[in-house]
């Protein structure tokens, strides 16, 4: 077609198609092959929420959810043993017992912003170096922390059961890695045939499953080990990370041409479908396909500041309703609510969760604490004022 100078304008349409990518390679195969190749194009409405979405979110706020109270579990046991090592005035054994809690690390507020700058390098990282052989050792490095975190969870949830006492109390010695219980040593080969496995036949349909099964664990580890032990902490880490999340998703936009995030999260250039630091469900009544995905930083980071209102909660003795972890948890699966609906109101494009789970955490805790007159002890102590019943009384 040829437009002269004088000619009129002509609205000119050319359809556009997009087809998944192994659709284009079977079109592909049989045009070499010289057979004859008819393409039928239809273009279904997609649905305004799919149901993955809704699973997507009952998994993030259900992972939270078991995280925080095996956190906060954990705290007050501690806490129960060495008020009884102080009933008995045992000092030598009471410094033994906190050394043995040294397992547990407090983010400090030099940690959490360095931690949001390591992040954002390796972000670029992964956007400048994106290939098949770069995903190849990001899976190396994933199965590695999902074994971890699968066995941790494994030996504890086994532990609950008095079937397992005598393995969980027998120890033998290793080499390089100590005492190790018999339930850790019976628990690992399973561990790492399934991280194995999955690595193995991760673009089978149905790999997604041991991804997400490998990477809840991961998260409940690690929220079990990292804590903030305030909340000036928190709010400093959410912050930094609500900042990196906009920078990443939109503004990167105007440096790099695309948005670095998306394309990290797509795995672009890279023969895979995404990265495996994240949790995915297939869309199951969206004809075009694809994934509902959520990162682990949305749900470890807001995870953080859930677990330290439960502890909070269980140290003041409150109750559910009069406590601080209800309304912490209502509000992070209401930002993520919020997320979804972003998401879908801007047809399909990658919206950064913390942009909308911060702002709702982090004023839902500072307007509870400042209600009921405990927003300095939240904010410095970490903890409500306690009288210790040891000391005697004026």
């Amino acid at each position: 077609m040829v437009c002269e100078v004088n000619d009129t304008f002509k609205e000119i349409s050319i359809p556009a198609v997009m087809l998944p990518q192994d659709v284009g390679a079977t079109l592909r195969e049989n045009m070499n092959r010289n057979l004859n190749v008819s393409v039928r194009l239809h273009s279904p409405d997609r649905p305004s929420v799919d149901v993955a979405e809704v699973f997507l979110w009952l998994m993030a706020v259900g992972t939270i959810l078991c995280a925080s109270y095996w956190s906060a579990w954990s705290d007050r046991e501690a806490l129960i043993e060495q008020e009884k090592l102080l009933k008995d005035a045992a000092d030598d054994y009471l410094r033994t017992d906190e050394n043995s809690y040294s397992s547990v690390v407090d983010i400090t507020t030099k940690s959490a912003i360095l931690f949001v700058v390591i992040a954002s390098c390796f972000l670029v990282l992964l956007y400048k170096f994106m290939s098949y052989r770069f995903i190849e050792i990001l899976v190396v490095i994933f199965c590695i922390g999902g074994i971890e975190g699968l066995q941790t969870c494994l030996v504890a949830l086994l532990s609950c059961f008095r079937f397992f006492d005598h393995a969980r109390d027998s120890y033998v010695k290793i080499p390089f890695l100590g005492a190790v219980s018999y339930l850790t040593l019976g628990v690992t080969p399973f561990c790492i045939a399934f991280a194995v496995v999955w690595a193995a036949y991760r673009r089978v349909s149905i790999a997604w499953i041991g991804q997400d099964i490998l990477g809840i664990a991961l998260i409940i580890t690690v929220l079990q080990i990292v804590r903030v032990p305030n909340l000036k902490v928190g709010t400093v880490l959410l912050s930094c990370a609500f900042l990196y999340d906009i920078f990443w998703v939109f503004i990167s936009k105007w440096l790099f041409h695309k948005s670095v995030m998306i394309v990290v999260a797509r795995g672009d250039n890279s023969g895979e479908d995404g990265i495996p630091m994240l949790l995915k469900i297939p869309r199951m009544f969206d004809t075009w396909g694809g994934y509902s995905i959520i990162g682990f930083g949305d749900i470890i980071l807001p995870g953080l500041l859930v677990a330290f209102s439960l502890r909070y909660d269980w140290l003041a003795k409150k109750n559910l309703r009069g406590g601080y972890f209800i309304w912490t948890i209502m509000a992070y699966g209401l930002g993520l609510l919020v997320t979804y609906l972003a998401l879908n109101l801007m047809d399909g494009h990658g919206q950064p969760a913390l942009l909308y789970i911060v702002p709702f955490m982090l004023g839902t805790l500072l307007t509870l604490g400042n209600k009921q007159r405990e927003l300095e002890n939240l904010w410095n102590k970490g903890e409500p004022e306690r009288i210790c019943p040891h000391e005697p009384t004026q």
